[in-house]
């Protein structure tokens, strides 16, 4: 299929020279031709959307919400065949594809919701005057997105940015750009012209949009696209909101049973090929079930083994395994997986890794691959010290049966996220703030409304009598 750009309602080619292939991961067959926008077409989305932000401003939050939902039930309707682009993109099984684009019409349908109720308050001034502080649209949003969950996390960001009077230009990730672009056809009918446009392309054209005449960017992906983000928005003085790199750890306490944490710590490190910004990074396992643990791990390495998709390319299989062959060389053991399949595709086992210690990349650094790195510890304590030595700040799940443990755990943990025994799950609209390389601000929840507004002090006494 042939991408197209959306640039101020209008669809096309754009004015660049330069396109791209993507290949099916699992079969290295061509998916679709895209075409990489130019430094021309990046300008002339940032002044279609900086044209059309004040009338969509000024558009009543309820007919705001109503353009949403409407948009929402587009994006229902289609979700079958968004989810076999996606599982032809980036390779998840078209069953959690089909799971992944329901959550993200649930999010569009929430912001939907929470967008008219999004309101300011009055404060308490002179009897003579009214004090308030007000909401507003920051005004021009460009929203750049993965490629592990593009419908899911786009509709997070797109949604809420729409719903609170933003015009938006979205650039989702070069390695899923059909998903991108149908999801914006999907959408854009239900928007006036420039309030959503579409950019395709590489990391120059992220770099070329972070640097425009924007006012927030808005980026999920990786620590070092997130920083080289920040840095051109310190320039400019747009705002930066990211969600960036993890190496989320996994604590399995002394006295849990082994069996069931090992199926935890496997949905965790292998769920969509463990291509999950969340996903189980390293495991610090009490001594006292370690080898049971290690034991179940690696029966549970084996079962999964035909569940899961490939990785999204050779490039991140290549990264993935060069991190396994660095820990072996260093005295890791491999308990299951831990080579390159034949064939076609970027496939990679579920793999186990034993003896592990933190100096090794694979415990150090984000893998973003199926791997189970597991280090002994000989404490609770020691597991928490161990677990909180980390550049990342994202999330981290604590599998123990003591309270105290994890009371301790929530409140030790510098991290985002805190899940006690479920590595997954949660309340829906919760939130959080990532920290260190992991990125800054709310990505998600009604607090995500807050950072995608501005508020402004307003103070207004009656004229002098006589006038």
């Amino acid at each position: 299929m042939n991408v197209e750009h959306l640039i101020g309602g209008t669809w096309g080619p754009g004015s660049g020279t330069r396109t791209s292939t993507v290949l099916d991961p699992a079969s290295g067959e061509p998916v679709s031709t895209v075409p990489v926008a130019s430094d021309a077409d990046v300008c002339a989305a940032v002044k279609a959307a900086r044209d059309a932000a004040p009338g969509w401003a000024r558009t009543a939050p309820a007919a705001r919400a109503t353009a949403l939902h409407a948009a929402a039930n587009a994006v229902e309707a289609a979700a079958d065949e968004l989810a076999q682009l996606m599982t032809a993109e980036m390779g998840k099984p078209t069953g959690g594809a089909r799971d992944s684009i329901g959550a993200g019409v649930g999010t569009l349908r929430q912001y939907a919701e929470l967008g008219p109720t999004h309101r300011g308050r009055a404060l308490a001034g002179n009897d003579e005057a009214i004090d308030l502080m007000a909401y507003g649209p920051r005004g021009v949003v460009a929203a750049v997105t993965p490629w592990n969950d593009p419908v899911a996390v786009s509709c997070g960001l797109l949604g809420a940015a729409l719903v609170t009077g933003n015009t938006v230009i979205y650039k989702p990730s070069e390695r899923t750009p059909a998903t991108g672009w149908r999801l914006t056809q999907l959408l854009a009918p239900h928007f006036p012209a420039g309030v959503l446009s579409l950019l395709n392309g590489d990391g120059p054209v992220g770099a070329a949009l972070a640097a425009a005449e924007v006012d927030v960017v808005a980026h999920v992906g990786s620590t070092a696209t997130g920083r080289a983000i920040a840095a051109a928005c310190a320039r400019t003085g747009a705002k930066a909101l990211l969600e960036n790199g993890g190496s989320d750890p996994l604590v399995v306490d002394a006295e849990v049973d082994p069996q069931w944490a090992a199926q935890q710590a496997a949905l965790g490190a292998f769920a969509n090929s463990g291509q999950i910004c969340v996903a189980v990074e390293r495991i610090y396992v009490h001594r006292d079930v370690a080898e049971p643990f290690l034991a179940a791990l690696s029966a549970e390495a084996r079962r999964w083994a035909g569940d899961i998709g490939p990785l999204v390319d050779t490039r991140l299989r290549e990264a993935v395994h060069a991190q396994v062959s660095d820990a072996v060389a260093a005295g890791a053991r491999v308990l299951a997986g831990g080579e390159v399949p034949p064939g076609p595709g970027a496939f990679y086992p579920p793999t186990v890794l034993a003896d592990c210690t933190d100096a090794m990349a694979v415990v150090r650094e984000e893998t973003f691959g199926p791997v189970a790195p597991v280090v002994v510890v000989d404490s609770f304590s020691e597991a928490l010290a161990r677990a909180a030595d980390s550049p990342y700040g994202l999330a981290a799940t604590v599998l123990t049966g003591s309270m105290s443990h994890a009371q301790r755990a929530w409140r030790e943990l510098g991290v985002g996220t805190v899940k006690v025994n479920a590595v997954f799950g949660g309340a829906p609209g919760g939130a959080a703030h990532p920290r260190r390389g992991s990125g800054q601000g709310f990505g998600y929840g009604p607090e995500l409304l807050d950072e995608l507004t501005v508020t402004k002090a307003v103070h207004i006494e009656a004229p002098p009598s006589g006038w």
